[in-house]
This record gives structure tokens, sequence and C-alpha cells, in this order.
């Protein structure tokens, strides 16, 4: 199969099964070269093992397409060669210097000039003064750089970035994020998975599953659009008996915290109205209605979603009549 020299990323109906289940369930993913493509979702809704399928490390049970216009089928071993993959966890060795597990990568992939492509990597993600410390001793925003040096050193077109900020602190967040931006400037191509509404908002596009099966794809103003969500905003000084006779409420689909307010979301206007107007004559409640975020819909749509785990006697819709 040859792909389109337009998208780094196309593949269609992506399916891997474990034990009889979907644990991705034809996923279709589109990703135009030179993107930060946004890759959400919570634990378990099979982000890690797509990555996989499409940098070769995984076989699909069904589906196809291409990664950098290569047959992921066909084609893996090349794919891999091309590709710079960074785990969630750090896999590189801790009881080696950064140089050195740099020039442990750039014999990895046969890099003719060795040296010089370590000394680029030191420079580009400014480890020089750090060069001859351990890995092992690094922080874990250090670690992260660190890692990303390493994705690079073989100049790939495709960064699949795997929850690539989780446990680093906010600084070192905004330094990785300026970083991506600027090797998408350059061309590169990125699929990067998070948890953080921040970093989604700074994605070109995004892509939303959860038990195995998109739930939506877009910019951010496009699926905030697309989900026609209604939201109320309520403050005041004890919000807590509020949340569960309002998350069991026909027409809510999700009650969630947000600082020292909730936000109460549903696709129909008046069954939302309905379900707040036991409250709304309480004084100390402050009632007003807010557009959707990116997070209202989010966590609306995973309330809708079925569990690939769940029985089928415990997969019930949520906001129903």
């Amino acid at each position: 199969m040859s792909g389109d020299p337009g998208y780094a990323i196309n593949v269609r109906g992506l399916t891997k099964r474990y034990s009889g289940r979907a644990v991705v369930d034809h996923i279709d993913l589109q990703v135009r070269s030179g993107r930060i493509c946004g890759f959400l979702g919570p634990n378990g809704s099979g982000k890690t093992t797509t990555i996989r399928m499409l940098c070769g490390l995984l076989t699909p049970d069904a589906g196809e397409g291409t990664c950098l216009g290569m047959d992921i089928a066909t084609r893996a071993a090349e794919i891999r060669r091309q590709v710079g993959y960074m785990t969630q966890k750090f896999g590189l060795y801790e009881d080696l210097s950064i140089r050195e597990n740099l020039e442990f990568i750039g014999r990895l992939y046969e890099i003719k000039d060795r040296h010089s492509a370590v000394d680029h990597a030191l420079e580009r993600l400014g480890l020089v003064e750090r060069q001859r410390q351990l890995a092992g001793s690094l922080s874990g925003g250090w670690k992260q750089r660190l890692a990303l040096a390493a994705c690079l050193m073989h100049e790939p077109k495709l960064l699949l970035l795997d929850e690539p900020t989780a446990g680093v602190d906010p600084k070192a967040r905004r330094d990785f994020w300026d970083q991506i931006h600027q090797l998408a400037a350059q061309g590169i191509t990125v699929l990067v998975s998070t948890h953080y509404m921040d970093e989604a908002a700074r994605c070109h596009e995004l892509c939303y599953i959860a038990y195995g099966k998109t739930l939506a794809r877009g910019t951010e103003r496009e699926i905030i659009a697309q989900a026609n969500l209604v939201v109320w905003s309520v403050s005041g000084t004890n919000l807590n008996p509020l949340v569960e006779p309002l998350k069991k409420a026909p027409g809510v689909l999700s009650v969630a915290a947000f600082g020292n307010t909730l936000h109460i979301a549903g696709s129909d206007a008046l069954k939302v109205e309905a379900a707040i107007s036991v409250f709304r004559s309480d004084a100390q409640f402050q009632w007003v209605r807010i557009d959707a975020n990116l997070e209202d819909v989010f966590i609306s749509l995973i309330g809708q979603a079925q569990d690939n785990f769940a029985s089928s006697a415990e997969r019930k819709p949520r906001g129903g009549a």
C-alpha cells in the first residue's frame, strides 16, 4: 500500500485484541506532515497500544494504512528506523552518563559520524554542561530532555511521544512544548499522548479515544463545537451535596469540580436546566451559564463511553431521559 505523501500517519480500522477483547477497536487516524497531534484518553484507553502498532512494535489484528508513506503491515522495520519513540517510562541506562547513553543510541542506529551527532543532540537539548552526569542522578525534567535527545539522534521524520511530560514540573513541561513546536516548524510530525488539557490546547489537532474507540477528532475549536454542550457553573461554600444528585439527574452528562466551582454539562438545555432548578433557589449557590471548555467535553464523552472490559449488564448509557 502506498501512502498519501501529505500524511505522516494515515491508518484506518486499526484493531488489536487481547484474550478476545478489543483494546484498540477500529481506530482511524490521519496526521499531516509537520503537525502536532494530541492523542488523548483515560488510562487503559488504547493509546500506548496504538502508538506501538504505528511504529511497528506490535502487529495489528485488523486495519491498514501507512506511516511515513510505508505500509505498517509489510514495512515495519523500515518505519522503526525513521521514527523516534519516547516511552512513558525512562528507558535509558541510569548508570551511564548522558553522553554515553547518546553514544550508545548512535551505535544502535549505525550513525556514521556518531561523535558529531552526539554533540548536535547535546547542543539541541541544552545538555552540554551536564553531558558527564549519570542519567540516574537526573531530575524528571532532565531525564525527559535526555530521552528526547535520544529520540532525535537518527533524525526521525516522525516522533511518537507517550505521555512524555508525566511527573515533570510545570516549567519543564513548558520548555518541552517549546521544543516540540520548534521541531514541528522544521517539518517533523509529532503524535503525543497526554492527560493535560493545557498541553492538548497547544496541539494543532486532537484525537480523543476511550476504551479503544475514537470519540472525537479535530481541532480544539471543532471538538468543542461538535460536542454542542450546555454548561452551567455553580459556586458556593459547600458544593458537595450537589454532586451525587446532579450526576443522577436525567440529561446531565457530567459534573466536575473546577477549583471552587462545579461544571454541570449536558446536551439538552431544558433537561440540564430542570436538573439544576432544584438547587437554584438556595441563596448560598451562585449559578451562571458558561461556554464549554475542552475538559468539559472530554469528561462528558468518557461518561457516555462504554467500557470494553465491562459486562453487558454494566454497559448503560448516561444522560438519558
